[in-house]
């Protein structure tokens, strides 16, 4: 009979183990907070919309580089996107290479005619402009628990182990780092947060993934579940071509974690490869992330 190494799978109370990190102020205290961030782009969109003849013509403005810089680029797709079209995605919008011919042409049939958007804006009261500042500012705080996730785990993992493991990797935003970095021989496309090493010999000893979840289910549960099985195989499928091996970490917390589905897959995952991968909460470190387990 297999022995069962998931710890995660013999806890009762996932959400006992799970930190509580807020993303962002409560309503209404934020509402005044976004109005004066972003107040001033919705009095630009007005403008624009005014002296637009079409609302592909206002799209073409917004993206023009010569006219807007992207710091001032982005609030006013995120506003063409809550205001004229729900289809145009502002991750690609952003993206100058895509000509804006790609999106009239494709959605144009989807945007909201612009005497209708001036009609709208013409005489917009203090309260919509409220409404409409809180909207777009909605994920302004979006990766931010994780970041501050990264940075308390940093913080532990520095102070129990000072003067006998390292950890490298950004403590919020920033590049991931690729493992071909790391190992020459390793040629698949393989990023993760952060890399342990022997503090003397600077020896590669982990590699672990870093993520907070606020909330996750359905289709994204079933896309990171996928994602993490395949970085376990590529891992193992290196470590028996170049007889290299190192642990995999999964930090994973947030009140998402224990959603049914992602928990199971937590539970899953944690212990393969003979207990070569794991899966923690910022919780469990002290248990789970130990100098024996980090050398095994």
């Amino acid at each position: 009979m297999a022995v069962n190494l998931s710890f995660l799978s013999e806890i009762d109370d996932p959400e006992s183990v799970v930190t509580a990190i807020p993303s962002s102020p409560t309503f209404p205290e934020f509402v005044e907070g976004r109005f004066n961030r972003y107040g001033v782009f919705v009095d630009l969109f007005q403008s624009l919309i005014m002296e637009s003849s079409s609302s592909a013509e206002l799209l073409d403005t917004i993206r023009n580089p010569k006219v807007y810089k992207a710091d001032v680029r982005m609030p006013l797709l995120k506003l063409f996107r809550r205001c004229v079209s729900t289809v145009i995605d502002t991750e690609k919008s952003k993206k100058l290479m895509n000509p804006t011919s790609m999106f009239v042409d494709n959605y144009g049939h989807t945007f909201k005619d612009i005497d209708l958007l001036k009609r709208q804006f013409s005489n917009m009261p203090e309260k919509d402009k409220y409404a409409l500042t809180s909207l777009i500012g909605e994920y302004d705080d979006r990766g931010k628990q994780g970041y501050i996730l990264t940075d308390l785990f940093f913080t532990w993992f520095e102070d129990k182990f000072s003067g006998k493991l390292t950890i490298e990797g950004p403590r919020g935003a920033g590049k991931d780092i690729q493992l071909q970095s790391i190992f020459e021989d390793f040629e698949s496309d393989y990023p993760c947060d952060f890399v342990v090493r022997d503090f003397e010999s600077s020896e590669v000893l982990a590699v672990g993934f870093a993520r907070y979840d606020s909330t996750r289910g359905g289709s994204q549960s079933d896309d990171r579940t996928g994602g993490n099985n395949d970085k376990v195989m590529k891992a193992d499928e290196f470590s028996k071509s170049s007889s290299t091996n190192f642990q995999l970490l999964f930090l994973s917390d947030g009140p998402g974690l224990t959603h049914r589905d992602t928990w199971e897959e937590a539970c899953i995952l944690d212990g393969k490869l003979s207990d070569r991968v794991r899966v923690s909460t910022l919780k469990l470190a002290d248990e789970r992330i130990t100098e024996q387990w980090i050398r095994n």
